[in-house]
């Protein structure tokens, strides 16, 4: 269960206050896989940092009874001085997993090579989703976040993403953001809309495309 209570969140743009999260309350359930629907700019990705805790909200609180992670593709998750391992130490050390054998499944699953033992600053954006994904995926969560990240890399890499996305989902929830229908019928079986600053649940993941398609129109 994550449960938004008044939540509220704005920028200033130019001088003026933005409102992308609007008062909003709201109850997602447990065991569900959601997609998270909504047009460019309409503070998906704002609200995928709050869930994670990685964005203060203006006003509200969000309440949570399992685990989440932090925003998968999410660059600014990780500190760009330290280098990727390092990282994934500190990760490690803050979630309580063992510490050797999450460095060693990243090493293997992100395919970074000497520049695991570089500077996060120094990596390419991909690079940057490949640790950021495969740190997620070497803990277990309640709830996984994810932003586009399995679209990274060439085909055998976004094939092993898929694979071992799809062996997570077997125990566990998502919250994911994807332009492609296809991957969020994949992965999703229930989705939200958000649409000025409110967000819209359904049970039925095809009702929550169309919603989002018929505004996009």
């Amino acid at each position: 269960m994550i449960r938004f209570e008044n939540l509220t969140k704005s920028f200033w743009v130019k001088g003026e206050r933005r409102v992308l999260i609007d008062d909003l309350t709201l109850t997602l359930p447990t065991g569900r896989s959601l997609a998270l629907l909504g047009r460019n700019g309409a503070g998906k990705s704002t609200l995928l940092q709050m869930i994670a805790g990685t964005m203060r909200p203006d006003h509200g609180r969000i309440i949570s009874d399992g685990t989440i992670s932090w925003p998968v593709g999410f660059g600014g998750s990780f500190h760009r001085d330290l280098t990727g391992a390092q990282n994934v130490r500190f990760i490690a050390r803050i979630y309580g997993v063992d510490t050797e054998s999450l460095l060693a499944f990243v090493d293997d699953f992100a395919e970074l090579g000497k520049f695991y033992h570089m500077p996060v600053s120094s990596y390419s954006s991909g690079m940057r989703s490949r640790l950021t994904f495969g740190a997620s995926m070497g803990i277990r969560f309640d709830t996984y976040l994810v932003d586009e990240v399995t679209a990274v890399g060439d085909a055998s890499f976004r094939r092993k993403s898929r694979a071992v996305f799809i062996d997570r989902m077997r125990h566990s929830s998502a919250i994911m953001v994807s332009h492609s229908m296809s991957q969020l019928r994949q992965f999703c079986n229930a989705g939200v809309v958000l649409e000025n600053g409110q967000m819209q649940y359904f049970d039925d993941l095809d009702e929550a495309i169309a919603c989002h398609e018929a505004m996009m129109v």
